[in-house]
């Protein structure tokens, strides 16, 4: 008798219903002490001074009370270069900073911990450069493969959001700066950003697109948020009384501060009501406009003073900001002086680059390749000797150095095998495929054992984010998923010319391979793998390194596969975007509607083989154990993610195939063996109940799927709960 469905009191005998989780943000007495007794010291005028810009990364102080102007910066995988007080580039200074992959190279890791250095790096060096906040971490829903910001967010998928990110914030915050968690909520795409309205249901809210920031705020404590600039449910979500003054601030009892991204606030009394706490960025593009003018500026202090707002809501504001202040020994402390583009800080990047990396396809095992046995090697494609670090939008980073995969090649082979680099393609947005530039790369690898084609998406330069090259860019969503510059043609061409061809693939997400994919020996997705990129990703080619990084999003076939564009709108109407995929994101979408991708969800190979056995399930109450044994039945040292998910067969409501709901990633000697035990609370069973507006657990029946990808599960057990 499981999940009957006949009649109300039937239902209801077979559910258990659970109140939304009550975990909450703690306050530490002894700064709440400091914040009111400074607090009270405060003019209201002063008080208004923090809750604006001062600058275009900096908040105002009050320098008679000994509080600093609070100074923020970007970005979400390295310190981003200097600016003045205005948007002019400062190129004085030292302003160098590690390079680290991306967002979506950190989530491909699988890898937990990494997480924490990342985060520890960031914060270390933003302390260096006297930064108290770092714009990150961006966790956006990978919900379409056009958004050009893809390469900064993490997954499709919220759990794997929510356990990467815990490790990042608390990284960065152990060193006494602030993490900034962004974009809240449903940024999920770059055009009109500024002001599409996005429509979805609450079961989508809380399932898909809340998890990632509740982590956040609840277990990795993050001291300030930035509200995205799309509406949500028709109010701006910076100041979105629901998402910010309801959910953020009341459910989850966040104690930190809500900034606005940069010109994302518009009004005054609904941003002050709507749980808006500091102003940035509204004098983008008019540099004329004094800081008084900002929103939360002079006309918030007539509000106050008219009595249209109650000074209590400013009060309210500045504690938060002040609680930030404390907590980061802002204010009458010291700071530990932090650490600047240290050889340490390169090795973190280059580690994650290299758990990063995705082998997606090896044929007949043509990788890795040998150092010696390789004589000739055809090196092809602009992204072979393109540096990624100042593209992308406000994320841009400037290293003291950047090694490209020419360059790590180079290095790896030395004088023991030749190279011959050919452009292949030009880069730029409108470029289509260059006849003579192919015939150089046909005439390459013809002479060539292998050949490596480097393509995929590019950055745009510079932080005009609407530049010619802008394909993975803040500002901008890609057109379509086809390969740019002709490059369909190119890797053709080549795999024509020498079937023994590679491909590399860069960029923010999936793109249309299916003109020659069943052609290619190898095919690699490495994002953008930071300052250590082109050594990490040689690495891999050769075999020094086991990869082991996994897909964290599903890789359709075409545009049109995507549960986004199948079932639900984009970019929507100029005005309302509806999220009719609704909690069918991803592989919730290909594995419940059996549509096939290209590549799975968690997908990614090895140079080793892993073999599952013995899975055995427990249970106590409504905590569910998963044991089993994962052997390196292989020749190499290598790492394999462990995925699980859960299948409820029968619900009450419709519920996707399978979701993710626990991981592990293991590392294994040859031969070696491991007992896993993995873990489920009863949250990993549950659905929101939209009716009932609470979460539930149904009685009854579930399988615990136990495997290395969405579309690869080695073990199976059922447990009824």
């Amino acid at each position: 008798m499981k999940k009957n469905v006949i009649g109300c009191l039937i239902l209801s005998f077979f559910i258990f219903s659970k109140a939304p989780v009550k975990a909450q943000q703690q306050r530490d007495p002894a700064i709440e002490g400091k914040v009111e007794a400074l607090l009270k010291q405060l003019s209201l005028e002063e008080k208004i001074t923090m809750l604006h810009g001062n600058s275009s990364f900096t908040s105002g102080g009050v320098p008679r009370l000994g509080i600093p102007e609070l100074v923020t910066s970007d970005g979400p995988h390295g310190v981003r270069p200097e600016h003045g007080r205005d948007w002019v580039l400062d190129n004085k200074g030292n302003d160098s900073s590690t390079y680290l992959p991306v967002g979506l190279n950190l989530a491909s890791t699988w890898n937990p911990e990494l997480g924490y250095k990342f985060g520890a790096v960031l914060g270390s060096e933003a302390k260096w450069r006297g930064k108290d906040v770092i714009l990150g971490p961006g966790i956006n829903i990978l919900r379409t493969p056009l958004n050009g910001r893809n390469f900064e967010y993490m997954s499709e998928d919220p759990y794997l959001i929510s356990k990467m990110v815990v490790g990042y914030i608390k990284g960065v915050q152990d060193q006494g700066v602030s993490a900034c968690i962004k974009h809240y909520l449903a940024n999920n795409q770059e055009i009109r950003r500024d002001g599409i309205n996005v429509e979805m249901s609450e079961r989508a809210l809380r399932e898909i697109y809340l998890p990632g920031f509740k982590a956040a705020v609840v277990e990795g404590g993050v001291n300030t948020l930035m509200g995205a600039y799309n509406r949500f449910r028709g109010e701006f979500c910076t100041y979105n009384d629901y998402l910010i003054n309801k959910i953020l601030k009341g459910e989850w009892g966040f104690q930190g501060l809500v900034m606005s991204d940069w010109g994302a606030i518009h009004s005054t009394k609904e941003a002050l009501m709507g749980g808006a706490d500091l102003e940035m960025g509204t004098d983008i593009g008019t540099p004329a406009k004094t800081f008084d003018q900002f929103y939360m500026a002079a006309p918030a202090l007539q509000m106050v003073k008219s009595g249209q707002v109650s000074e209590s809501v400013i009060d309210d504001k500045v504690r938060r900001i002040l609680r930030v202040m404390f907590k980061t020994n802002m204010i009458n402390a010291k700071r530990s002086p932090g650490a600047h583009a240290t050889s340490d800080h390169a090795a973190v990047a280059k580690r994650v680059a290299e758990e990063s990396i995705i082998i997606l396809k090896n044929k007949n095992n043509v990788l890795p390749l040998s150092k010696t046995g390789v004589k000739t090697i055809a090196v092809i494609g602009a992204n072979a000797n393109r540096k990624n670090s100042m593209g992308g939008g406000s994320s841009q980073v400037r290293p003291r150095y950047e090694v490209t995969p020419l360059e790590g090649i180079r290095a790896c082979v030395g004088n023991t095998a030749g190279i011959k680099f050919a452009q292949g393609y030009a880069i730029t947005r409108k470029a289509k495929a260059d006849e003579k530039l192919i015939a150089e790369a046909v005439d390459a690898a013809k002479n060539a054992e292998v050949a490596v084609v480097f393509g995929g998406w590019t950055h745009g330069y510079n932080y005009s984010i609407w530049n010619d090259n802008a394909f993975d860019a803040e500002g901008v969503d890609k057109p379509d998923m086809n390969m740019p510059f002709g490059q369909d043609e190119l890797i053709s061409a080549v795999i024509d010319a020498n079937p023994n061809t590679i491909v590399v693939l860069f960029g923010g997400g999936p793109l249309d391979i299916t003109k020659w994919e069943g052609k290619a020996k190898a095919i690699l997705q490495v994002g953008y793998p930071g300052q250590e990129g082109g050594n990490a990703i040689t690495e891999v080619l050769f075999g020094d390194i086991n990869p082991s990084g996994k897909l964290t999003f599903s890789w359709p076939k075409k545009l049109e596969d995507s549960p986004a564009h199948k079932l639900g709108e984009y970019p929507g109407d100029s005005i309302n975007v509806h999220y009719k995929d609704d909690i069918f994101v991803g592989y919730r979408y290909f594995d419940t509607y059996k549509v096939k991708p290209q590549f799975a969800f968690g997908h990614g190979l090895s140079y080793t083989k892993f073999d599952y056995k013995g899975l055995k399930v427990s249970k106590s109450g409504s905590t569910v154990r998963a044991s089993f044994t994962i052997t390196n039945s292989g020749q190499r040292a290598g790492a394999e993610v462990v995925e699980a998910y859960v299948k409820d067969p029968k619900s009450a409501v419709k519920r996707p195939e399978k979701e993710l709901k626990a991981f592990e990633k293991v590392f294994l000697n040859p031969g070696e063996s491991r007992e896993l035990t993995l873990t489920f609370d009863e949250n990993a069973f549950m659905f929101y109940d939209e009716k009932a507006g609470q979460w539930k657990m149904e009685l009854g029946k579930f399988e615990i799927l136990v495997g290395a990808a969405s579309d690869n599960i080695k073990l199976k057990k059922s447990v009824r709960l």
